[in-house]
């Protein structure tokens, strides 16, 4: 390369990335305008479309699927108009939806009630059906998910004084939604059991 010669791309090579971009542009702009006219030409259709689409992506509650038709500009007549057809047809059921969610999050992640009641509000389901999904988790079915939790986290705190490991593991508890007195028992119990086993291990190591 000479001396002073430029470095820069061709002229033609800017101006062919500008006219990519003023298309890109010009079609989005194409895509809300026909959007728009859609919306106004029948929300109804425009709604089910947008909920269809969510649907295709992860199962959905109704207040979740309102709240993406509003945030798409729905008309409120229109999106109730979408969630009881989509109802009748079975494609929105936020019994099931809840009853399928509390199962994944407890048996997967050992969430508590607490927590799972929590995750349900907020998408949007009913008071009443998260009370109902919520009554196939009881007190005994907690305290086997906080125990399993609890000793799966147990050899990543070995060799921390013992109240510092009360405190992580507590802590751990408490984020998944279970209440102050289901992690004190479960973690006292899983550290007495590891001291038994410790006790049993060197009995059996001395003989």
């Amino acid at each position: 390369m000479t001396t002073g010669q430029s470095r820069s791309r061709p002229p033609s090579a800017g101006r062919s990335g500008a006219r990519a971009t003023g298309e890109s542009g010009d079609k989005a702009l194409a895509g809300r305008a026909a959007a728009a006219e859609a919306m106004a030409a029948d929300p109804v259709s425009a709604g089910r479309e947008i909920c269809l689409r969510a649907l295709t992506m992860a199962p959905r509650s109704g207040g979740e699927l309102a709240q993406a038709m509003r945030r798409k500009g729905v008309p409120d007549e229109a999106a109730a108009e979408v969630l009881r057809r989509l109802t009748d047809a079975g494609l929105v059921d936020d019994e099931a939806f809840a009853e399928a969610w509390v199962s994944s999050r407890h048996g997967g992640k050992g969430l508590a009630r607490r927590a799972l009641a929590g995750e349900l509000r907020r998408r949007g389901v009913d008071d009443t059906v998260v009370e109902g999904a919520l009554s196939q988790v009881g007190d005994d079915d907690e305290v086997i998910a906080a125990t399993a939790l609890v000793r799966r986290k147990l050899a990543s705190t070995a060799g921390l004084p013992t109240p510092a490991r009360v405190r992580r593991l507590s802590s751990m508890l408490a984020r998944k939604g279970y209440s102050g007195g289901v992690a004190a028992r479960v973690v006292r119990d899983a550290l007495g059991a590891e001291a038994a086993e410790l006790l049993e291990a060197a009995d059996q190591r001395s003989l």
